[in-house]
C-alpha cells in the first residue's frame, strides 16, 4: 500500500510539473486540427509549428513529422483525432531509441563501489540543488554518500552545498574558495574510500569561461580521481534548466564537446511550458535523460520514466 502511495505521489508530481507544457502543447494541437477530418499537408505544417514552438527543436521536429508522414501515407486515411495517438507513439519511440528513462531505481545503477558521479552545468540551472536531492535519494535507498565541493570558483557554491549536505544528512568535503578543484575531488574520493561509501557526487565549476579552459579543468579532475578509483567517474551528469528552452540545447552542445557526458538531468520542468526540450535534447545528443526536477521539495527530483513522462505530457495514463 505504501509503495502504491509513493508511486501515486510521484505520478501526481509529474502530472503537475508538466501541466504548463501539456496545456500549451494541446491548446496549440487543437488549433492545428480544428475543422479538419484527416491529416493533410496543412495539418502536418501546423503540427511542425506546434512542436518547434514547444522547444522540441527543429531537427527532432522534422524527424517526428517525417515519421508521421510515412504512417499517414502507409495507412492512407488518418483522422485528425488520431494525430494525438500518432504523436504520442512517435515521441515514446524516440525516447526509447535514446535510452531515456532506462534506470528504474536508485540502487539499480550502482554497479561500482564507490559509484562516482561528476556533475556539470552552468550556474543557475539547479546543479547544486540537484546534487543535494540526489544525495537525499541515494541515502534514502540505504546508501552511504559523500559529496565533493569542487566548484571552488564561488564561495556561495561551497556554502550552498554544505547546507544541502546538512539537509540530506550527508558529509561534504570542501576546501576554501579558490582551491584547486582537482585537489577537492582527490580528497573527496580518499574520504569516500576510507568510509567505504557507496556513492560519491562531485560538483564542478558552473562557468562556461571558454571551451578549452572547461575541458582542461574537467579533464584534470578526472585524471586526479582516477589515481584513487581507476575508472572514475562512472557518470558525468549534465544538469540543464528546462525553462531556458533553446538555450539548454546550446549548453548541451558546449558541455558534450568539453567532456564525455553520459546522463542528463532536466530541472525546473514545473515552472515552464518548454517541457518539449526533454524530447529534443535526448534525441539530438543521444544522451539518456536520467533525472527530472518537477518541484522545489527535496523529493521532487525523480528518476526519468519515459512512459510516465509521455502519459503526463498527453494527459492520459493509457499505455
Amino acid at each position: 500500500m505504501a509503495l502504491f502511495g509513493l508511486f501515486k505521489s510521484k505520478k501526481e508530481s509529474l502530472d503537475k510539473g508538466l501541466e504548463k507544457t501539456r496545456e500549451s502543447v494541446f491548446s496549440k494541437l487543437t488549433r492545428a486540427v480544428v475543422g479538419k477530418s484527416k491529416v493533410d499537408d496543412e495539418v502536418l505544417d501546423n503540427l511542425e509549428e506546434v512542436l518547434v514552438t514547444s522547444d522540441v527543436g527543429v531537427d527532432t521536429t522534422l524527424k517526428i513529422i517525417g515519421r508521421i508522414e510515412e504512417r499517414v501515407s502507409r495507412d492512407k486515411y488518418v483522422s485528425a483525432e488520431e494525430l494525438q495517438t500518432l504523436l504520442r507513439e512517435e515521441i515514446s519511440l524516440l525516447l526509447e531509441e535514446n535510452k531515456a528513462g532506462e534506470v528504474k531505481n536508485f540502487e539499480e545503477q550502482l554497479n561500482k563501489k564507490p559509484y562516482v558521479m561528476m556533475v556539470v552545468g552552468v550556474n543557475g540551472v539547479g546543479k547544486t540543488t540537484t546534487i543535494g536531492k540526489l544525495a537525499h535519494q541515494f541515502k534514502g535507498a540505504g546508501k552511504k554518500v559523500v559529496i565533493g565541493a569542487a566548484d571552488t570558483f564561488r564561495a556561495a557554491a561551497i556554502d550552498q552545498l554544505k547546507v544541502w549536505g546538512e539537509r540530506a544528512g550527508v558529509p561534504v568535503v570542501a576546501q576554501s574558495m579558490g582551491s584547486d578543484p582537482a585537489s577537492v575531488a582527490f580528497d573527496t574520493l580518499q574520504s569516500a574510500m576510507n568510509q567505504e561509501a557507496d556513492v560519491v557526487i562531485i560538483d564542478t565549476a558552473g562557468r562556461l569561461h571558454n571551451k578549452v579552459g572547461l575541458m582542461s579543468e574537467l579533464s584534470k579532475i578526472k585524471r586526479v580521481m582516477q589515481k584513487i578509483v581507476p575508472d572514475a567517474p562512472h557518470e558525468i551528469l549534465l544538469v540543464l534548466d528546462a525553462s531556458t528552452g533553446q538555450n539548454a540545447f546550446e549548453q548541451a552542445k558546449q558541455f558534450t564537446a568539453a567532456t564525455e557526458v553520459n546522463a542528463l538531468a532536466l530541472t525546473k520542468l514545473d515552472g515552464t511550458a518548454k517541457g518539449g526540450v526533454v524530447i529534443g535534447i535526448s534525441d539530438q545528443f543521444k544522451i539518456p535523460v536520467k533525472y527530472i526536477g518537477v518541484g522545489e521539495k527535496i523529493d521532487d527530483l525523480q528518476l526519468f520514466d519515459r512512459r510516465s513522462f509521455v502519459d503526463s505530457l498527453f494527459g492520459s495514463s493509457k499505455s
